[in-house]
C-alpha cells in the first residue's frame, strides 16, 4: 500500500475517521499540532499494528558494504524491519486502513530528511479508507526483509552505530533490554 501521485497516507487501525485534526502526538518534540502523513518511501514504516514497536533499517548513499553485509545480509535486498515475536500475532490479525490525503496540503517534516509530512489545518480524506491487507505480504511484495526477534534492542543498537538510515517507532513499547 503505498500513495499514488499528489497523495500522501495516513495509516490507522480506526476506519471511521472522516476528518483528520492537527493534534500534538504524545512523543512529539515540538509544541505544534500537525496531521500526520507518509509519502511513498516512508509508507513501509506503518505497515504495522499502531502500538508495535519496530526498528527498521535500509541502504542509503555512504553506507558501506561491511555495515550493508552485517545488518541487511548480502542478497537481502535494500531494507529491513524487525519486530519482537510477541507482536507476530497481531501483524498476521490487526485490521489495518490507508487514508489517501491530499499531498499539496503536507509540507515535508523533519531534519536532516523529512521522514513525514505534516498540514496544520484540518484534512479531509480523498476517498474511503482503504484495508492494507496482510502486513507480512505487503513486507514480501515491497522486498523487505521482516524479522522477528526475541529483543529488538541489540538490534537496534547495532543499526543506529551503522551507516545504514534506520528509524525506530514506538520502541518504549519493547521488552525490556537484555
Amino acid at each position: 500500500m503505498r500513495p499514488g501521485p499528489g497523495e500522501v497516507l495516513h495509516f490507522s487501525e480506526d476506519p471511521t475517521i472522516k476528518r483528520f485534526l492537527p493534534h500534538v502526538a504524545a512523543t512529539a518534540r515540538q509544541p505544534d499540532a500537525f496531521v500526520w502523513a507518509v509519502d511513498h518511501d516512508r509508507a513501509p514504516d506503518y505497515w504495522f499494528p499502531r502500538q508495535c514497536p519496530r526498528a527498521m533499517a535500509w541502504l542509503r548513499t555512504g553506507t558501506t558494504e561491511a555495515d550493508r553485509a552485517s545488518i541487511i545480509g548480502a542478497g537481502c535486498g535494500d531494507r529491513v524491519h524487525a519486530i519482537g515475536y510477541g507482536w507476530l500475532d497481531a501483524m498476521r490479525t490487526v485490521r489495518l486502513f490507508a487514508y489517501r490525503l491530499p499531498a499539496d496540503r503536507f509540507r515535508p517534516f523533519g531534519v536532516p530528511e523529512p521522514h513525514a509530512h505534516v498540514a496544520a489545518e484540518p484534512i479531509e480524506p480523498l476517498g474511503p479508507p482503504e484495508p492494507v491487507g496482510d502486513l507480512l505480504d505487503c513486507h514480501a511484495e515491497a522486498g523487505i526483509q521482516l524479522r522477528v526477534l526475541n529483543n529488538l534492542w541489540p538490534f537496534w543498537d547495532a543499526v543506529i552505530a551503522s551507516t545504514l538510515g534506520f528509524s525506530g517507532i514506538r520502541l518504549r513499547n519493547a521488552s525490556p533490554r537484555p
